[in-house]
């Protein structure tokens, strides 16, 4: 007797599974797709009850609605996990002076940077906060992603930051991309706390940890703590306490290490639990290896040294030869990497970090899963996962990586309904 379910989506010339039945793909597994030729995914109640060869499984299903790939890939839907939505405005005129030869640094100690978006972030209505948003949301969807990370970090003043947690919430009621969210009050000093970085991070652990729990705790919702590791930002012993305190409170962790300078936090990542490292351009050697030995996982960001016009990339072969878990992301932002684009991450992670299409495509979607401690959710095709998929408009996944500055998704999937 034939099963009846919701959706068929059916006659892919390539299904990309992309098993990870025990977690991420570590080390050389990293680009294992479980590749199912002329495959089908059979859905019920936004869940993927069953993948395989179309006729076997039109034989054993009937659907309610149908979805013919007509030979076009099928693959999970991608996930990014580190991303600075949501922000208000924009800093065009920086890039204009990054041309002009001024560094990132120097425009962060002018009062640039970060703290730019912090003064346009702070003056922004909750609605004009989550209005300049939805559009940037709607395009990373049209280009496949359909599951996200979302910061706040542009408020570094209590209010300011539960306005952006506030906006995450209204994004996740407004639109299909779902939004994992992280608290990063530690993004950068402002400017009213320059030169009393201390009295800063004792505000961040005495009163904004706090009351971000309470928001967490009221609302229910699961939030990450996140800390700029970094020169001239918080060092590793402020990096500490921070996260511990969050730790305490109920968080997940995250943290931004080694973009610049390596100063130990992404061992301190692996040693605290944290759930990713994120960045990892200039990690030592002992990070790497504490990498293969922990459950850590290691996000490149590779359109951020692109946007700086920088040489260095996350170390991917390294992390991969000690055992690691590599994840890509885009870390959409206002003024390192306006990326709205996986594929796009995609394409710069062959250039320029060595990785295959099969590897880039699995640390896009399964690895970038495990990155916001969803693995077990999204992330692949396997059976009982929710049913987030793209079909492409190519009948073979290598065109990922290979061709860049066009949207080859033909087709969204979110939750077993068809998007666009």
């Amino acid at each position: 007797m034939m099963q009846s379910v919701d959706l068929l989506v059916h006659s892919a010339s390539q299904l990309c599974v992309v098993p990870g039945p025990a977690g991420p793909q570590r080390g050389r597994e990293l680009g294992t797709l479980g590749l199912i030729e002329d495959g089908t995914v059979a859905v019920q109640d936004g869940r993927i009850v069953a993948t395989g060869p179309t006729a076997e499984l039109r034989a054993r299903y009937t659907a309610r609605h149908t979805l013919d790939a007509h030979g076009r890939c099928v693959i999970p839907g991608f996930v990014d996990p580190h991303t600075h939505l949501p922000w208000y405005g924009d800093r065009a005129n920086e890039f204009e002076q990054r041309l002009a030869g001024a560094s990132y640094m120097e425009i962060m100690a002018a009062g640039g940077g970060i703290m730019s978006t912090v003064r346009q972030t702070r003056s922004a209505t909750l609605e004009a906060l989550v209005a300049d948003n939805l559009p940037r949301l709607a395009r990373m969807l049209r280009h496949g992603t359909t599951s996200a990370e979302a910061k706040t970090g542009y408020g570094l003043e209590t209010a300011a930051e539960l306005k952006q947690l506030e906006a995450i919430v209204a994004l996740i009621e407004r639109q299909p991309v779902e939004l994992t969210a992280t608290f990063l009050p530690a993004h950068a000093v402002p400017a009213e706390y320059q030169g009393r970085t201390e009295a800063y991070v004792e505000l961040v652990i005495a009163e904004m940890l706090p009351a971000a729990a309470k928001w967490m705790a009221g609302r229910g919702v699961r939030l990450y703590c996140d800390v700029f590791c970094e020169e001239g930002v918080f060092d590793l012993a402020q990096t500490r306490r921070i996260l511990e305190a969050a730790r305490a409170l109920g968080f997940g962790l995250k943290l931004h290490a080694d973009e610049f300078a390596g100063l130990g936090g992404t061992s301190l990542a692996v040693e605290l639990g944290a759930v990713s490292a994120d960045h990892l351009v200039q990690t030592p050697p002992a990070d790497i290896a504490a990498l293969g030995r922990g459950r850590t996982v290691a996000v490149s960001l590779p359109g951020t040294p692109f946007g700086l016009a920088h040489r260095d990339y996350t170390p991917a072969g390294a992390i991969l030869n000690a055992g690691g878990a590599l994840a890509l992301a885009t870390d959409c932002n206002p003024g390192t990497c306006w990326c709205e684009s996986m594929q796009m991450v995609i394409a710069l992670a062959c250039r320029y970090q060595g990785l295959t299409q099969a590897q880039a495509l699995a640390a896009a979607t399964l690895n970038a899963a495990h990155a916001i401690g969803r693995g077990d959710e999204i992330g692949s095709l396997e059976t009982g996962k929710q049913a987030d998929l793209l079909i492409l408009d190519v009948a073979d996944y290598r065109q990922l990586g290979y061709r860049f500055g066009a949207n080859l998704v033909h087709t969204v999937v979110k939750r077993g309904h068809v998007l666009e």
